[in-house]
């Protein structure tokens, strides 16, 4: 065999694309950096139709963890596909810098403003903590292989983002959708603060509940006995803000005698009540009364010297408790409006912390939570304490402080969703935006049609001020309201959100001053980011003001999908999007959420640095992102196995393509050998799917297209045969250079399928790629060289029963029989049709199965030792008798009648010293 060495075609043993990946990856961020690849793009694709994913803004706080890998993977994604698709797709990634997150940790460092630092101290420290944190969590993303204009990202602190966030406020008023109510809302005792729905999570929560009786006064019921209405309620500790008892009015009550005194009961729950209380032995009154014939009854509050009366609600239920409701328009959404309906007070004996106001008789200096077994045993002690049990329901938790909150009547800032019917227009816009997946639509429906108005204000100190100046008298806003948002909005753009707070109101409003106070309120955070469309896509002139797709996890439709949604309708009149796609949670293997607490964390960072990005972007792009999305390090090594296959077929390819120059080899599509030109049909066909997949951001179908490709038709078919033309026919043969012709269109198309999400992977294989004319592969587009409508039957049913053909002779090779499979000759007996479509490839049908011999035959002639696959088909195979070439390996029997090169079959003969051989098929 040496003596023929030269004459091999072998692939080069020091390749690119080597195992370590990791250390790989870090060399094309420098590239990419050094050359501004960003850049290039924008002005390569500069003048083509726009596509503007708008990035969802992370908060400054914390490593990123393997949710956000998740969000800006699938995000780069779309980008790098709509790119190849022919889009200018332009990525401005940003970050959500006020807020709690970042009060707290400064707090933390440097203690509460007042005590230890000022306000203004503590929002520069606050600043100041948000940029380290960006910069940290900006390495984290970019190490990811996400490409954007990192240089210039929208920051929701920049005075320029601060500015327009005031402007889309003035836009707001102007519009009619703020007002300002005492209202109960969310309120953290920990924040001392008001929170938005989104900032409130659900879990379970102790409580104590009772059942308490209010005395009937008057003579209504003309009974001997006294009459009470009795409540159930879970917040014992609202009790001394109680004003009324709601019943419903359709609702059926029956009155029931205990022994010393009458129970006024929904009738429904009635006996469920009675059971609860231990009370075997009652009489019930044969007069049954409906809710509304009950309204105006007065009843003595439980424990307080005062009457309250029974009014009639729609949001009493018989779910649980007695079917009435004890009403505290201070501490509760139903109870509120009920008592608008009646008049009633929102008197709130709860400050900021969570502690009664000293003058709360009973429980003043007390905290809530902790006077609830002070109030307990005060309706004990006056005898209005019917049951007293504890319970384990869902409750209201802070997002932030894992802490219970209350409803807790105070004076804010309202997003109004019926004034200037915000909430109609808001539902005309969420059926014109495509929601991916749909029951996406459903969902923010539901949201938006549930919620009450939206609290924006709270009582911190670094947010976006509520820059309005009320009346003191009137509380009317200032006449000049409008104008004086730009003023203040032309101040914060030199000096930020300080501006604000450090304003002498006489600056602006003269003598005015003196009657209007104000506001010390900041904006909730999710306005901050609801209004990116205004402050980056609006206010940017080379960006649509509305973009093409949001992308967020699924927790968003009450977070920035929603706030993005009403801020822009409220506003623009429309929504701020055409597409919104929503991406699962990460759980583990178990299904359970990835928590530090559990231990089933897997930082993304570890992950990148020990198998390397493209590993993860694999397993992202690879997963079904509509769901939960399980990972785990056995998931991950199971990608790394995948990877490894994708990598190892583009090695292959790249390395049998050693010495081709496209512009002198290149074979036309019409004079490649068939064989050739199949395979080049089925990729062109192949990458319409792909395409397709990608435009419709089914990601993991693009994976399964891909490596059902690498696995099947190339490694498990093509790429075995052409392995004998590229290793023993001469090097400028057509059967030689029509291979890598194939490969060439093979590998320009699939390194563009494989950029979005093996991107460093992708870059790698560019480099090496012959023909590759730009820089990188991401300032290319969709490979246009593949031809397609090359169908061929005797191809196509070579490789059906190459199949069976396989697992024969890999039970030859586990007993021992062959070696390889070009040890074997095979004899193949089919029916008509399979018969006359093999016909056509004559004598090479043995370069197709990869075996010394391959004859055929019609079914009718089947030899009596052959195995019958089927009706239709049958397979005979035996070890070859014939002595082995040392150059191609094959079995043939003219090897020796050629004393010039006694060991070299005919073929080979041929392509050492010949003209070359002549192949039509294979």
């Amino acid at each position: 065999m040496s003596d023929y060495k030269n004459t091999l075609n072998l692939p080069a043993t020091d390749f690119p694309m080597k195992a370590n990946l990791a250390n790989r990856e870090g060399g094309f961020l420098k590239e990419w950096h050094d050359q501004d690849l960003n850049q290039q793009i924008r002005n390569k694709f500069k003048g083509s139709p726009l596509f503007v994913l708008h990035d969802g803004p992370p908060y400054a706080n914390g490593d990123i963890h393997i949710g956000h890998a998740v969000n800006k993977v699938l995000k780069d994604v779309i980008v790098k596909s709509k790119t190849l698709s022919g889009f200018d797709s332009p990525y401005v990634p940003g970050w959500d810098c006020h807020g709690l997150p970042i009060e707290h940790m400064v707090e933390k460092k440097k203690g509460k403003v007042g005590h230890k630092i000022t306000a203004d101290e503590f929002r520069a420290a606050c600043r100041d903590y948000a940029d380290k944190q960006i910069e940290k969590q900006k390495v984290d993303f970019k190490r990811l292989g996400i490409i954007g204009d990192w240089d210039n990202p929208y920051l929701t602190k920049n005075f320029k983002y601060e500015a327009d966030i005031v402007r889309s406020l003035g836009k707001i008023v102007k519009n009619g959708h703020i007002t300002k109510g005492f209202k109960p809302v969310h309120w953290c005792t920990e924040c001392s603060s008001a929170l938005a729905e989104a900032e409130v999570d659900y879990k379970d929560k102790n409580s104590d509940t009772v059942d308490v009786a209010f005395k009937v006064k008057g003579d209504f019921f003309a009974q001997e006995k006294p009459v009470s209405l009795i409540i159930w309620t879970t917040t014992p500790w609202t009790l001394p803000a109680n004003e009324a008892v709601s019943l419903h009015p359709e609702f059926n009550y029956a009155l029931v005698d205990v022994g010393k005194s009458l129970f006024l009961l929904s009738e429904d729950l009635l006996e469920s009540s009675l059971e609860r209380y231990g009370i075997q032995k009652f009489k019930k009154l044969n007069k049954v009364y409906k809710g509304s014939e009950l309204e105006g009854i007065m009843l003595e509050h439980p424990f307080y010297d005062k009457e309250v009366p029974v009014i009639l609600g729609e949001h009493v239920t018989t779910d649980a408790g007695t079917g009435a409701v004890h009403t505290a328009p201070a501490h509760g959404q139903d109870d509120y409006i009920v008592g608008l309906k009646y008049n009633l007070p929102v008197d709130c004996p709860v400050d900021g912390r969570g502690v009664f106001i000293e003058s709360t008789e009973g429980v003043g200096g007390e905290y809530i939570f902790r006077a609830n077994s002070t109030i307990i045993g005060i309706l004990d002690e006056k005898g209005t304490l019917v049951k007293h049990e504890p319970i384990t329901h869902s409750y209201p938790h802070c997002w932030r402080h894992k802490t219970p909150v209350i409803f807790r009547a105070t004076p804010q800032w309202f997003v109004s969703m019926t004034q200037k019917n915000l909430r109609e227009r808001v539902n005309e816009e969420i059926p014109k935006v495509k929601w991916i997946p749909n029951w996406g639509q459903k969902r923010i429906e539901l949201m938006v049609g549930n919620r009450p108005d939206w609290c924006i204000s709270r009582q911190r100190y670094w947010g976006s001020p509520i820059t309005l100046f009320v009346n003191k008298n009137t509380g009317e806003l200032h006449p000049d309201t409008e104008s004086l948002f730009e003023v203040i909005a032309k101040k914060i753009e030199v000096e930020g959100i300080e501006a604000w707070f450090k304003l002498d109101a006489e600056e602006v409003l003269g003598s005015d001053a003196k009657d209007y106070e104000k506001t010390t309120d900041t904006l909730d955070v999710w306005f901050d980011s609801g209004v990116s469309h205004y402050a980056v896509l609006n206010a940017s002139e080379y960006l649509p003001d509305v973009a093409d797709m949001y992308l967020e996890g699924s927790d968003q439709h009450r977070g920035w999908f929603q706030s993005s949604l009403l801020t822009s309708c409220a506003i623009n009149d429309k929504a701020p999007y055409k597409q919104v796609l929503t991406h699962g949670f990460t759980v583990d293997q178990n299904g359970h959420k990835m928590s530090k607490s559990l231990g089933n964390v897997i930082p993304p960072q570890k992950v990148v640095n020990s198998l390397g990005a493209d590993i993860l972007r694999l397993w992202i792009g690879s997963t079904d992102y509509s769901g939960e999305m399980t990972v785990s390090d056995e998931i991950l090594n199971r990608s790394a196995d995948s990877y490894r296959r994708i990598r190892n077929t583009m090695r292959f390819m790249l390395a049998n393509m050693q010495g081709f120059d496209p512009d002198k080899d290149l074979v036309e599509n019409e004079e490649m050998i068939l064989l050739d030109r199949w395979i080049v049909s089925k990729t062109f066909d192949l990458q319409q799917n792909v395409i397709s997949e990608y435009d419709n951001y089914n990601f993991h179908f693009v994976m399964k297209l891909i490596l059902n490709f690498c696995t099947n038709d190339l490694g498990g078919f093509y790429l075995d045969i052409i392995k004998d033309r590229q290793y023993t026919t001469q090097t400028d043969s057509l059967a030689r250079r029509s291979a890598q012709s194939a490969l060439f269109h093979i590998s320009h198309a699939m390194v563009r399928w494989l950029s979005p999400i093996l991107s460093f992977t992708a870059e790698e294989i560019w480099q090496f790629l012959p023909g590759a004319s730009q820089k990188s592969v991401f300032l290319e587009t969709w490979y246009k060289g593949l031809k397609g409508n090359f169908d061929n039957m005797a191809i196509e049913t070579a490789r059906d029963i190459n199949t069976h053909l396989r697992k024969e002779l890999e039970e030859m090779r586990r007993n021992k029989d062959i070696g390889s499979s070009l040890d074997a000759e095979v004899d193949i007996y089919c029916d008509q049709k399979n018969y006359q479509a093999l016909l056509e490839l004559k004598n090479e049908l043995r370069f197709v199965f990869i075996t010394s011999e391959a004859n055929l035959h019609e079914l009718s002639n089947k030899s009596t030792d052959a195995k019958e696959i089927d009706s239709s088909l049958s397979i005979r195979v035996r070890k070859s008798v014939h002595q082995k070439c040392v150059r191609c390996w094959h079995h043939r029997p003219e090897i020796g009648e050629n004393k010039s090169h006694i060991d070299l079959c005919g073929r080979c003969i041929e392509n050492v010293s010949g003209e070359g051989e002549h192949r039509i098929f294979a």
